[in-house]
């Protein structure tokens, strides 16, 4: 039930890679109010990236007043909050100061891969994989927290006297929201290689293979449920729902059918499909993760392919080669031609993702020839994306059983229509975008409204989302594999490289 007056609000608290919203829905889902600031990325040595937590609570501070004022509400009219975040990046604290013993490494960072190759040379990569699900890859949550327990002097003995405590984003918002409640949600629990995918239960031999000592690890639970009332910023606001990010868009879709699907093109992209009340191994190269969990009810699982570069490819060719002044240009330059110019860009500046899983892999520019022009270029760098998605259609459908026939789309890269068709042509099915863009923070506040009663089921959630614009595949059919074929090829180029 709502709280007594009946607020018919939902704050969506979106912390992700490069910043951090505040974004108030009313009880039609309709957008009222947003904020948003950005924090500083450190890359302290190659491969490493970092975030400062303290940052990241202090933009929270600022911006979730602000929302409030801009739509001219008080906190007792907020019905409840929803947190999506950032999956893996990890941060470990000090439970009686509640200060960071370390800046929190982030989910692109691969300071740990030799420490996985080991684990993998001695035959772990089974059992892991067995029981989470996932691969030994340095994209997790585990490897890293163990990292931050050897580097920081006395870190593991206090995490093992308790002392400490480890949690990704939204552990840490939860933990200081609430004044001290230390929970993580099944859906980033997920995401940690210390989690039995069918129990949904911290794993004693998973800790016992990362040496990680159980007093520092966060409850898991559901991530439909009030995980407990707000102290700070929005007193006696229920936190009613936790979901990692692209779990939050899955739901934002409102993709609750197994054979749902959706993909987020941000910073990397994530294509996510439902598959129901059972987890799906995947043989080539995708993660089982669960989609979310009701309070009270099994869980849904998606298998998801995850792609590290897809925007931050545009931002490269706009920062780095400098031959577009602002990304929404790139979509102008890539109109100027009618194909690659026989040009194709594999962007693994930090290894590949799904399917290939290949950490060693580092970006090429392949078929370069005196032809190619920046238009060409701009083209490709699209093209990148769409040939990425390709690759990880190709696999879930091959590993679901459940064929893809059509791709509900959100994120900044969206707004690019020529990109969009390119997607639509080489998956050849159609692909749909919705009204509200802002998926990520609208199934935060749609989880935590279905939490306390606001809406009162799914289908009220369905009866919300609308279309707002579709693409159909237009490619002709033998081009389409004939390119795809080189793109595999260039994508080949990558494998084995020297460090």
């Amino acid at each position: 039930m709502t709280r007594a007056g009946t607020p018919r609000h939902v704050l969506a608290i979106d912390q992700g890679t490069t910043s951090t919203r505040a974004i108030l829905f009313d009880g039609s889902g309709r957008l009222v109010a947003l904020r948003q600031l950005e924090h500083a990325q450190s890359y302290p040595q190659p491969g490493w990236v970092e975030h400062d937590p303290e940052e990241i609570w202090a933009n929270l501070r600022r911006i979730v007043p602000a929302t409030l004022r801009d739509a001219g509400l008080t906190p007792d009219r907020v019905a409840a909050v929803g947190i999506a975040n950032q999956r893996e990046t990890t941060v470990v604290w000090d439970r009686a100061t509640g200060r960071p013993i370390h800046p929190a490494i982030v989910w692109q960072d691969t300071r740990t891969t030799e420490q996985l190759d080991r684990l993998a040379a001695a035959g772990a990569g089974d059992e892991v994989r067995a029981r989470t699900g996932l691969p030994l890859a340095s994209y997790f949550s585990a490897s890293r927290l163990a990292w931050i327990l050897d580097a920081v002097p006395g870190a593991r003995a206090r995490a093992a006297r308790g002392e400490l405590l480890f949690g990704t984003i939204e552990t840490w918002l939860i933990w200081k929201l609430t004044g001290g409640v230390h929970v993580t949600d099944v859906t980033n629990a997920s995401r940690s290689l210390l989690m039995d995918l069918r129990t949904l239960r911290w794993d004693e031999g998973l800790l016992r293979l990362f040496d990680i000592p159980p007093e520092v690890l966060p409850e898991i639970r559901p991530s439909l449920q009030v995980f407990g009332d707000c102290t700070e910023l929005l007193p006696g606001v229920p936190i009613a729902a936790a979901l990692g990010d692209q779990q939050a868009a899955l739901f934002g879709q409102t993709c609750f059918d197994a054979g749902d699907a959706k993909c987020t093109y941000g910073t990397g992209s994530f294509l996510l499909l439902n598959t129901g009340r059972q987890p799906v191994l995947s043989e080539r190269g995708l993660i089982p993760t669960v989609a979310y969990q009701v309070d009270g009810a099994a869980p849904v699982y998606a298998l998801e392919g995850s792609i590290a570069v897809t925007g931050s490819l545009v931002q490269w060719f706009r920062d780095q080669l400098g031959l577009i002044r602002t990304a929404p240009e790139i979509e102008t330059l890539a109109r100027t031609v009618d194909d690659n110019g026989g040009c194709y860009i594999v962007p693994a500046f930090a290894g590949l993702f799904a399917p290939h899983w290949r950490s060693e892999a580092r970006g090429v520019i392949a078929g370069l020839t005196s032809y190619v022009t920046k238009g060409h270029l701009a083209r490709a760098v699209l093209e990148a994306t769409a040939w990425q998605t390709r690759e990880v259609v190709d696999a879930m459908n091959a590993d679901s059983g459940l064929p893809l026939t059509a791709l509900r789309v959100d994120g900044g890269m969206t707004a690019n229509n020529l990109l969009m068709q390119m997607i639509a042509d080489r998956l050849d099915t159609t692909v749909v975008r919705p009204m509200v863009a802002e998926t990520v923070s609208l199934g935060a506040a749609y989880a935590a409204g279905i939490s306390v009663g606001l809406w009162p089921d799914f289908g009220a959630l369905r009866r919300h989302w609308h279309k707002a614009a579709e693409w159909l595949p237009a490619m002709d059919p033998a081009r389409r594999e004939r390119e795809f074929e080189h793109w595999q090829f260039a994508v080949t180029r990558t494998f084995d490289w020297p460090h």
